[in-house]
């Protein structure tokens, strides 16, 4: 992404806000693994929207004041010894030309800094990054924050930037979409790896490596989220990720994967039969899959209720499950329907944006995920696919990667 981005998204948060407010977005710090070892750093999704930085302590805070807006980022300050043990720290200039910011401090001085701006009585309120609602997780630096204003600063009124950040993320810009369709491409390498690579008798880590060789090869040393890689009756586990099973002849091989490519997920999901053919009732299933999903990419545009989109997709596949003789009553549609057809995707997998009850609207991206479980038949996979809705209706970013039946057969071979 381009700094200007960036840029773009701190001034529209801060449009929302009213005068003498003070706005505080932190990166998040590793977590602690074992001993003296960390998980990867992960920073903090709405932090790296504003700032396109994602190093670890680093923290932005945005104080508006008589109409002006003014933006500092504070950095972890140069540390010969840390940087031999954990990498270098990103300098102020290098942070510059990331986020398009013009001030920065280093985090030494960061509290010093807040005490002086809080103290001057002038700010009556204090937005963090957190959810009331306890449904998205708080960082421990904002609860501390949370904590330290209501003891210190009790006349301050704290408030959640989760709901304007919601509705920034809600429709995606032109660079995002341009970030997305990357992802998408080297997301179809790695899954024709897989299909090309796949036989009976093929572990499920077998599968896992032939994906993760693919990205590497593309420039992505990760995967956007931890791959979904099932085989037979493992695929009965929706986020399964033990990677262990061995596909059998006749058996489905499910996979749930995607890339993460300048911030931004894709979100695909494709089912085969491990020798490449699919038997009499795979193909049944799968076509059933197939053909809502086509319906929804024909049907979706502006103006329906964003939470029509997964009623549809029930309702239009219990009627190709109920022709094909699966399911004969609506009110049984659970049994082969496990979860969600859709969800929004973006800087999360599971896009952390405000569309409940929303009417879709152009520039937004979200999964068309039609899942078919069946048990007794030992068949279980999905077809999802990411839908970006147009001013006239909607286009497939994933719509390169196989999906029928004979274009999937047909890269087996």
């Amino acid at each position: 992404m381009e700094p200007q981005f960036f840029k773009e998204n701190r001034k529209a948060f801060m449009n929302t806000l009213k005068n003498e407010s003070l706005a505080l977005f932190f990166s998040g710090s590793p977590v602690r693994r074992t001993s003296d070892e960390n998980y990867s750093f992960f920073a903090d999704r709405n932090f790296v929207y504003l700032t396109g930085i994602e190093q670890k302590e680093t923290i932005l805070m945005m104080e508006k004041m008589d109409g002006e807006v003014k933006e500092t980022i504070f950095l972890l300050p140069p540390d010969a010894y840390e940087e031999r043990w954990s990498g270098r720290r990103i300098k102020p200039e290098e942070a510059a030309l990331i986020s398009g910011a013009g001030d920065f401090f280093s985090t030494e001085i960061f509290k010093r800094e807040l005490k002086r701006i809080l103290s001057s009585g002038r700010i009556k309120e204090v937005y963090l990054d957190m959810d009331t609602q306890g449904t998205y997780a708080v960082s421990a630096a904002v609860q501390d924050m949370c904590h330290m204003l209501k003891t210190d600063y009790p006349k301050i009124q704290v408030e959640s930037s989760l709901p304007i950040m919601k509705k920034l993320r809600l429709i995606k810009k032109p660079c995002e979409i341009k970030a997305m369709e990357q992802a998408q491409r080297i997301t179809r390498e790695g899954i024709l790896a897989m299909m090309r690579h796949s036989k009976s008798g093929m572990y499920e880590y077998q599968y896992k490596a032939e994906y993760d060789y693919a990205l590497a090869q593309n420039g992505v040393l990760e995967a956007g989220f931890p791959s979904i890689i099932s085989a037979g009756r493992n695929n009965f586990c929706i986020h399964y990720d033990s990677y262990t099973g061995q596909a059998q002849d006749g058996d489905m091989v499910l996979n749930d994967v995607g890339v993460r490519w300048d911030h931004e997920l894709t979100d695909v999901s494709r089912g085969w039969p491990c020798s490449g053919k699919y038997s009499a009732r795979q193909r049944l299933l799968f076509e059933c899959a197939y053909r809502t999903s086509e319906h929804m990419f024909q049907i979706l545009r502006p103006g329906i209720l964003m939470d029509e989109v997964d009623a549809e997709i029930r309702r239009y596949n219990f009627e190709q499950l109920k022709e094909a003789g699966v399911c004969q009553s609506f009110e049984d549609i659970g049994t082969y329907m496990w979860h969600g057809g859709a969800h929004h995707v973006g800087f999360d997998v599971h896009d952390v944006v405000s569309a409940k009850g929303a009417v879709i609207q152009p520039g937004m991206v979200f999964c068309v995920d039609v899942g078919i479980y069946h048990e007794e038949w030992g068949i279980g996979f999905r077809l999802e696919d990411n839908c970006l809705i147009t001013e006239s209706g909607c286009r497939n970013l994933s719509k390169d990667i196989p999906r029928t039946i004979e274009d999937i057969e047909a890269v087996m071979m």
